[in-house]
């Protein structure tokens, strides 16, 4: 059987490792892919730093893009030779740092003219965890193409997005203003408040600044904040949220919940029940984002965008500049596991802001 090389996680807070793991040629509807850029993402901390759902030794990666090299029997959208990019993420064989990915054609979108796999990469976890959060957690109504003159019924409710200048919370502002949401208001540093308005926050607040929950509260007033989603799912975006949301209101966080974050000294401590953590008024819907099930069909929203959130949405929305690419911070190294190591501790010195770590994952 043919093999190729891939970074794994091999003990929790151990430093990444190349393994050897077979080459899987595609069947079905399935495609293989010469993975060329990811992103890194937080949960590659927390499961390397934390152990969370991992069995070691375990690749890493769920940003992939690359070239197809390989097309199963029943394939019918995608050709070798295309560059797609996509969140794959579900076996050892889909994982995004390893030379090759194996998997459906429904979880990639083919790469839109005048954009890099580079600036690509930057989208697929975040974009999906977006409108699996958005329709799923908080029940909104996304409708794919979205009817001319859409409007939708809750268009001037405030929306509060805590970290808005996150990966998610950059999509998530610019999915709402495509869809027509008109009083997005969004926490960042003030540094990037600027760019937030320009991609359709309404109102921008400072989380840093000790009046953040007055503030919020005034700008706001009678009218409450029935939507509010916490891109950053930590003590410090908890506390304030907490204070913000009232009866009625539905909050969608981010999973794992940090209680403690990974630093080189320190273990990370992780809280799956959001109902733990904070005070809650009664009558707060909570809601655990975990976008590893946006492919379940508990609902007709995730019937639907199993086989059209990434080959369909994901790639039109990028080429018709209703979402932009994440900037990008490179990350060097002259190895595969160089990079992967390079981009992990980048992550636990949290050296990013308003920007994805991507690395060149194959070296051919």
């Amino acid at each position: 059987m043919a093999i190729h090389k891939g970074v794994a996680m091999v003990g929790i807070k151990k430093p990444l490792a190349i393994v050897e793991v077979p080459t899987i040629t595609p069947k079905g509807d399935e495609v293989r892919v010469r993975v060329e850029w990811t992103a890194s993402t937080p949960l590659d901390l927390h499961q390397n730093d934390g152990g969370l759902l991992v069995n070691h030794p375990q690749l890493s990666g769920d940003s992939t893009a690359g070239t197809v090299v390989e097309v199963g029997p029943d394939v019918k959208n995608l050709r070798v030779g295309d560059e797609v990019f996509g969140f794959t993420w579900r076996s050892q064989q889909e994982k995004a740092h390893q030379e090759f990915c194996t998997t459906n054609e429904w979880l990639f979108g083919k790469l839109p003219e005048g954009f890099t796999l580079r600036q690509a990469v930057t989208l697929p976890n975040n974009f999906v965890t977006v409108f699996h959060a958005l329709t799923t957690d908080l029940g909104l109504e996304l409708p794919w193409p979205k009817p001319e003159g859409y409007v939708p019924d809750d268009a001037n409710s405030v929306f509060l997005v805590w970290g808005g200048a996150s990966s998610v919370g950059t999509f998530t502002i610019q999915v709402l203003r495509y869809y027509g949401y008109k009083n997005i208001i969004a926490t960042a540093s003030k540094k990037h408040h600027t760019k937030l308005q320009s991609l359709g926050g309404k109102q921008l607040f400072d989380y840093r600044d000790a009046n953040v929950v007055s503030s919020i509260s005034d700008a706001v007033g009678d009218a409450g904040i029935p939507l509010v989603f916490d891109c950053i799912g930590s003590i410090a975006s908890m506390q304030p949220i907490s204070k913000l949301a009232k009866k009625g209101s539905k909050v969608a966080i981010l999973l794992p919940f940090i209680v403690k974050d990974s630093t080189e000294a320190e273990d990370p401590e992780y809280e799956m029940d959001v109902t733990k953590v904070a005070d809650w008024e009664e009558g707060v819907e909570r809601r655990g984002v975990r976008t590893h099930f946006y492919l379940e069909a508990s609902s007709r929203h995730n019937e639907f965008f199993k086989h059209h959130l990434q080959p369909v949405i994901m790639p039109t929305m990028l080429k018709e500049g209703i979402v932009e690419p994440n900037a990008q911070k490179m990350i060097q190294g002259a190895t595969m596991l160089e990079r992967a190591q390079a981009a992990l501790d980048a992550l636990r010195r949290k050296e990013a802001s308003m920007e994805r770590l991507v690395w060149r994952v194959s070296d051919a």
